[in-house]
């Protein structure tokens, strides 16, 4: 859930906000398995698929985990899936961070890595109940870890109820973090809510085609808000993490953290795997903690479709990414 490359279903880090037929093509691609395959094996593609995803095994995350870790960065890791609508599925995901959690501890990475679970992916769409249950278990899992969860935010129908359990899961695990959205017209109020002492605030633009009742829909107001939100994260007691590869944005929040008097470990920088590595790097080397989102699993292809989908214009910066390797 990035400032300018957004959060999702399947993480959209970037905004999208109005369909076209790119977008529709794109998503059509990305259910279509002759596509996927010529993706998987095509070696450009491959290395473009490489570039942004960890993987599909827990193995392969690990190694991309150390490998950030071993370049003084941090990492959120993200097992990819979503919108489970099968309590065996959601039992399987929920295994696998079990998995990854341990792994984790027993490679020493617990310290510098976390998890980022998307509630919609262990049961949310089946029971609020079964979902809070499963979020409890992973919690648990990371406390024996030594490491934290954060709950990625979805669609804005969710909002509440991911806050409800987000509040449950606080009570046991007050290092639970959050992810608010800031082109919701709610997310200032949510802010001033959760900018406590303790408290772990990822703070994203949002990515969905939402309905203008509750979401700013024009570019400057969803900057605006966003700097807005920043400022009532950095003036609270809390711990803000900057989801964001946007440059100015990088700038402003430097400027703001020092007006707010916040110094560097005080707040965090999150940026995604494969995008802007130099950057990620420099901030790091400058003393600010930077967090990595890594997404792995089996379903990346769906994930990796849907990042282009949300904002057409992400095929090309992707691209120059992958030529530029900055």
């Amino acid at each position: 859930m990035w400032a300018g490359s957004g959060c999702s279903r399947g993480n959209r880090w970037s905004y999208s906000l109005r369909v076209n037929p790119l977008r529709s093509l794109i998503l059509a691609a990305a259910g279509n398995d002759a596509i996927r395959k010529l993706v998987a094996t095509t070696p450009i593609s491959r290395d473009v698929v490489r570039r942004f995803v960890a993987g599909e095994t827990t193995a392969e995350a690990i190694t991309v985990t150390r490998t950030l870790v071993d370049s003084g960065l941090t990492v959120t890791l993200d097992y990819l899936g979503e919108d489970t609508t099968d309590a065996e599925l959601a039992e399987q995901t929920v295994q696998a961070y079990l998995k990854l959690l341990d792994r984790l501890h027993a490679e020493n990475l617990a310290e510098r890595a976390e998890v980022s679970v998307k509630l919609s992916a262990v049961g949310q769409l089946l029971d609020e109940t079964l979902a809070l249950n499963n979020a409890s278990r992973i919690c648990a899992a990371a406390e024996q870890a030594g490491t934290t969860v954060t709950l990625d935010m979805e669609d804005h129908t969710t909002t509440d109820s991911t806050l409800r359990i987000l509040d449950e899961l606080r009570r046991t695990w007050p290092w639970t973090g959050a992810v608010l959205q800031s082109y919701l017209h709610r997310t200032l109020d949510d802010c001033a809510r959760l900018a406590g002492s303790g408290s772990r605030v990822r703070l994203c633009k949002g990515a969905y085609a939402e309905p203008e009742q509750v979401a700013f829909a024009d570019k400057h107001e969803i900057d605006v808000g966003y700097v807005r939100c920043a400022n009532a994260l950095l003036a609270g007691d809390g711990y803000p993490m900057f989801a964001t590869h946007d440059p100015r944005l990088v700038e402003i929040l430097s400027e703001r953290a020092k007006w707010h008097d916040r110094k560097p470990g005080s707040f965090e920088f999150q940026m995604l795997y494969g995008i802007r590595p130099d950057e990620q790097l420099r901030l790091a080397g400058e003393g600010h903690t930077v967090r990595v989102y890594v997404p792995y699993g089996e379903q990346w292809y769906g994930y990796l479709m849907r990042r282009l989908a949300e904002r057409p214009a992400n095929m090309a910066f992707f691209l120059r990414a992958l030529a530029s390797r900055s």
